[in-house]
């Protein structure tokens, strides 16, 4: 039985159930109103010019984007998209759309969507294509996913026949869950399947690195409560990863080999597997417990973007809740090592921890802070990325992401006065970041550190509808060969008109970059941006940006001016 057979099968299978479903709904008519259609759309026009430098963006670029919620007797089938003729560098779709409708416990997806089922297995991955999960009143639990996971993108050659952009292969995939719970307890089973299509792109050189893969997840997961406060869940997965699906068929004693109906085994074959599990011991004021991780070196899903692999993790963590709850403490600390299989030079071995607490003594003061040195994937982004952003849609294809090693959090927010007449508040953030910048598994670059300080002040006259803020930011880039830092004060004036149908907002940034102590740009900016309701359906928005950007060294980009306007108009609906 071929896979595609397979999954014929099952989505036969399912468009049944939901048409019987359907059908036992028929009752209902005439005892409510039949259709329900609420939503809304928007529609933004962006214009740009430039001087000083070759345009960044188009000169004109639109953005549109909506919903729309059908209901139907109990039917729930809400439909979203969003359309651009803005040129991006990310070769995967930008233009997206998704259909999420819910009939009592059915709830199916179709279009650009994401699922997660497990870190190990699926995990936020967008894909298009279908899923569909069912809760039904009683212990089962069902999902289903198909769909494409990469589209394929064709290698473009220059004049001397180098390839200039990243090619890849059509990958196709399919998920499966089931989930049986009962009185606290629970058992997760867990499929994925995901697999490159050969001649869905040219052929391309080896020297590129870019191979057509196939792989198969299986994960099982489970739970149990015992003496009414312990807590006792685990999950163990297993990954077989074909790393050239052109290479020839090869005999392994894998389990995950042995089920040929769903994966074919090769000489380009290995197989990985990650384990986790944790003991807690709950109370209502407090809980505590431990916690097991391992994941095998090289352990990879296709259905993830990014995964830490290669490492061995034991954890102590507890939480508490103080002084009649005004007080929140979660703490977790262990020790981490990678080189599992003894195939590196030298093993790294650390103690891993995290802090959080938050303090709230009374309703002017809100203290907090976090620390954790847990390796995570981000997206670093100084306050300077948004603060001289022109529009909001900048950077929506952005992947670069950071693995973070280290990070430091302090918040502290203070209200001096919140009356009928006038608010005002005065706010400190700060964040410390060590960082390695990572693209898959090759390093870029390492010993980053990130330093981000905000302080504010806000003013606010609730009768006048007016509200003043003014704030000082500052970020620090230190690598090893390096160290850039920026400084400057934000200032806006915000206020209401005509019952507050009309809000208009002033606001401005001034700030200095520095490179190894040496000044290289000043960067003024200037923000106009309007708001008018029409009838509480209709909202029409006017926004305009000026950058000035002056250069201070001979070896930094020129000086240049520029400005952006967006008009946007938005539309909500609703009909019975």
């Amino acid at each position: 039985m071929s896979r595609f057979y397979r999954v014929s099968i099952f989505s036969v299978f399912c468009f049944t159930f939901v048409s019987s479903a359907f059908a036992q709904n028929l009752e209902e008519i005439g005892k409510a109103n039949p259709i329900k259609i609420t939503g809304g759309v928007s529609l933004n026009q962006i214009f740009y010019t430039a001087k000083g430098i070759d345009n960044r963006r188009d000169p004109y670029t639109y953005f549109a984007s909506g919903n729309v919620n059908f209901s139907l007797y109990g039917w729930s089938v809400p439909l979203s998209f969003s359309l651009s003729n803005q040129n991006t560098s990310f070769q995967q779709p930008f233009n997206q759309y998704s259909l999420h409708p819910t009939y009592k416990w059915i709830t199916a997806h179709a279009g650009y969507i994401s699922m997660s089922y497990s870190p190990y297995t699926v995990n936020g991955h967008i894909f298009l294509g279908g899923a569909v999960d069912l809760a039904p009143e009683g212990n089962w639990k069902f999902s289903a996913l198909y769909g494409r996971f990469l589209k394929a993108v064709q290698p473009e050659s220059d004049t001397a026949g180098i390839i200039t952009n990243t090619p890849a292969f059509k990958r196709m995939g399919y998920g499966l869950k089931s989930s049986y719970s009962k009185n606290g307890n629970f058992v997760d089973l867990i499929i994925f399947h995901a697999r490159d299509e050969v001649g869905s792109i040219a052929p391309l050189p080896d020297s590129l690195g870019i191979l057509p893969e196939e792989n198969l997840v299986v994960s099982l997961g489970a739970g149990k409560t015992f003496f009414e406060h312990f807590v006792l869940k685990g999950e163990l997965a297993s990954s077989a990863l074909s790393r050239d699906i052109r290479a020839e068929e090869g005999e392994h004693t894998h389990p995950l080999a042995n089920m040929s109906f769903l994966y074919t085994p090769r000489l380009s074959s290995s197989y990985y597997k990650a384990f986790k599990t944790s003991l807690t011991y709950q109370q209502d004021a407090y809980s505590f417990g431990v916690g097991y991780e391992r994941i095998d070196p090289q352990y990879r899903t296709l259905g993830a973007y990014y995964f830490n692999n290669d490492l061995e993790s034991i954890t102590a963590n507890g939480a508490a809740a103080l002084w009649q709850g005004k007080m929140n403490v979660a703490v977790s600390a262990g020790t981490q090592r990678d080189n599992l299989d003894k195939s590196k030079v030298s093993t790294m071995r650390r103690m891993v921890g995290s802090l959080n607490v938050n303090y709230i003594p009374n309703q002017k003061l809100n203290l907090s802070a976090s620390y954790s040195n847990f390796q995570t994937y981000t997206n670093i982004r100084s306050q300077f990325v948004n603060i001289n952003q022109l529009t909001p849609y900048d950077n929506l294809d952005t992947l670069n992401y950071t693995q973070i090693s280290q990070n430091i959090t302090a918040t502290a927010t203070y209200a001096l006065s919140n009356s009928k007449e006038r608010r005002q508040s005065i706010s400190l953030n700060a964040n410390v970041q060590d960082a390695a910048d990572k693209q898959g598994e090759v390093t870029q670059n390492s010993g980053s550190q990130f330093y981000n300080l905000n302080a504010g002040y806000m003013y606010n006259m609730v009768p006048q509808n007016l509200t003043v803020s003014v704030a000082f930011n500052g970020n620090l880039n230190e690598s090893p060969s390096i160290s850039t830092k920026t400084l400057g004060p934000t200032a806006s004036v915000s206020k209401s008109f005509f019952d507050r149908k009309l809000r208009a907002t002033l606001s401005s940034s001034y700030n200095n970059t520095y490179t190894n102590s040496q000044r290289v740009s000043t960067i003024l900016n200037g923000r106009i941006n309007g708001s008018y309701t029409i009838q509480k359906k209709h909202n029409l928005n006017l926004s305009l940006v000026a950058v000035n950007r002056e250069s201070k060294s001979e070896s930094s980009a020129n000086s240049f001016t520029e400005f952006t306007g967006t008009l946007g108009y938005s539309y909500a609906f609703g009909m019975k």
